[in-house]
């Protein structure tokens, strides 16, 4: 995947970021755990098909869910109130997240841009945004992180729902979406965690 320069610190596919700490085999692991094989790497690429021409009101839609939260929506906040230009990045990012979640090669290119991701959500959270960012908390807390993953899927299942006939298709794309976010969610939370304990 190149990086997408027109999309606020993106950095997927970046060659100065630096490598992840999880390993290509603690990934093979975590996907064994997870049970996800290549049936579900093929049904994320299927729900690309249906999922990147509704990019937009899946970020619209997720954009409704943060908020109607208050813990979610002031991650975004400053003392003088939300800072829209930060979240005009941060779901920028979002929807090219969704294309990523589909079309990622989940190999170190890819291990490398998730520990960033958690990086940002924990250490770095406003490096990326610069002065759009100021002022809003330093970082997002790990329980509403994890939370999320479930938050994600039921979004993306119900546009999958609106675009493929076939109930088992769905449910096949859905649950490749289900265990990819939660493989995601599990490597950000690595920043989080003290060192051994991950």
């Amino acid at each position: 995947m190149a990086a997408a320069p027109s999309v606020p610190g993106y950095r997927y596919g970046d060659p100065t970021l630096p490598r992840s700490p999880v390993t290509t085999e603690d990934l093979a692991q975590l996907e064994a755990v997870l049970l996800f094989t290549d049936d579900d790497l093929a049904a994320l690429r299927r729900s690309g098909d249906i999922l990147l021409p509704h990019t937009q009101a899946i970020v619209d839609a997720f954009y409704g869910f943060f908020g109607s939260h208050a813990p979610l929506h002031d991650t975004f906040c400053t003392p003088q109130g939300p800072s829209q230009e930060y979240q005009a990045h941060v779901f920028a990012r979002f929807g090219q997240w969704i294309a990523d979640t589909c079309r990622g090669q989940y190999d170190d290119t890819w291990l490398a841009y998730q520990q960033e991701i958690g990086r940002r959500h924990y250490t770095g959270k406003n490096e990326a945004d610069g002065p759009a960012a100021a002022g809003t908390p330093p970082f997002v807390p790990l329980r509403y992180v994890i939370p999320l993953a479930y938050a994600t899927y039921a979004t993306v299942r119900a546009f999958l729902e609106k675009g493929e006939t076939d109930p088992a298709a769905v449910e096949r794309m859905a649950q490749a979406w289900l265990k990819s976010v939660l493989m995601q969610v599990t490597l950000w939370s690595q920043p989080y965690v003290r060192d051994g304990a991950w």
